[in-house]
């Protein structure tokens, strides 16, 4: 059989947002531990994920498969055609480690990660983050959470020899409402959110969209509740072999909208490019080798 088009996960990801609450509580279980977790009997997925049996059944259903025996069977064709290339699989990422060392499990993982999350994403919704981004008429604001604070300091970081007008929003302060006094409808709030999604990052979400600013959402592949407000909304595929969820993928797309930008904005980032590394010099921040 030839390798589907669609995954299970895909059909799963389309219709999130069509779910009961029992149905999409069952959809994040199967998400969890994908492919596995639908491959033993339907009353151990249903006590998993906390449901009734009836809602499995109904789930199923809605996935467009005529019952739990099929669904597995989709779910059985999938990790066919990933084991199908013995060749491929054979070699390793660290060749000086065996193909079960934590080095390769690892970057197999991630390389899955970059897969799926670009295999989900729309370009032109992509191009329409990073033009809102560029417009220098939208104050942009950049806030991250506990963890993805460090990918939001990077992004801002990056922005500000790209643009003006922008803030970084310090989430996680106690006065992060004060950076909202200026939010004005039209503004952009780039807004990172992952598991376990933050209530100060919805709440902050939630104001700013009652002030008409438009949202962009970068999260994982549950999505956090934020993704109601999103004007564009990037889920990441984050799960690896760690007690830590992985920050590769939110970093690639990151650094590819950084580029994007800056292409849109080449002859005025040149410029403040130029202007501060004259004052790299002046400030004598940096060693010269001559």
């Amino acid at each position: 059989m030839a390798e589907p088009a669609q995954t299970i996960s895909d059909r799963i990801h389309d219709l999130l947002d069509d779910l009961t609450r029992a149905e999409r509580q069952l959809a994040l279980s199967v998400l969890e531990n994908y492919p596995v977790s639908g491959l033993g009997p339907l009353a151990t997925l249903a006590k998993n994920a906390d449901v009734s049996v009836p809602t499995v059944a109904r789930m199923v259903q809605k996935l467009g498969y005529k019952g739990y025996p099929e669904f597995q069977a989709g779910l059985r064709e999938e990790l066919k055609a990933k084991v199908k290339t013995p060749i491929a699989k054979h070699e390793t990422w660290a060749e000086a480690a065996p193909s079960e060392h934590l080095l390769n499990r690892f970057t197999e993982a991630v390389i899955d990660n970059i897969r799926l999350t670009l295999s989900h994403i729309e370009p032109a919704a992509f191009d329409h983050a990073c033009d809102l981004m560029a417009d220098e008429a939208r104050h942009l604001y950049i806030a991250g959470g506990r963890i993805t604070h460090t990918l939001a300091e990077y992004l801002f970081l990056h922005m500000q020899v790209i643009r003006p007008n922008l803030t970084h929003v310090q989430s996680t302060s106690s006065t992060w409402p004060h950076y909202l006094l200026n939010a004005a409808e039209g503004d952009v709030f780039v807004i990172f959110d992952v598991r376990r999604y933050e209530n100060n990052t919805l709440r902050m979400a939630e104001m700013a969209h009652s002030r008409g600013a438009k949202i962009i959402l970068m999260t994982d592949q549950w999505r956090s509740p934020v993704h109601q407000l999103a004007t564009v909304c990037l889920s990441n595929r984050i799960v690896v072999p760690s007690a830590w969820d992985s920050a590769t993928t939110m970093m690639l797309l990151t650094e590819t909208m950084i580029s994007a930008i800056q292409t849109l904005k080449w002859s005025q980032t040149k410029t403040r490019i130029e202007s501060l590394e004259d004052m790299f010099d002046q400030t004598k921040l940096f060693r010269k080798f001559t």
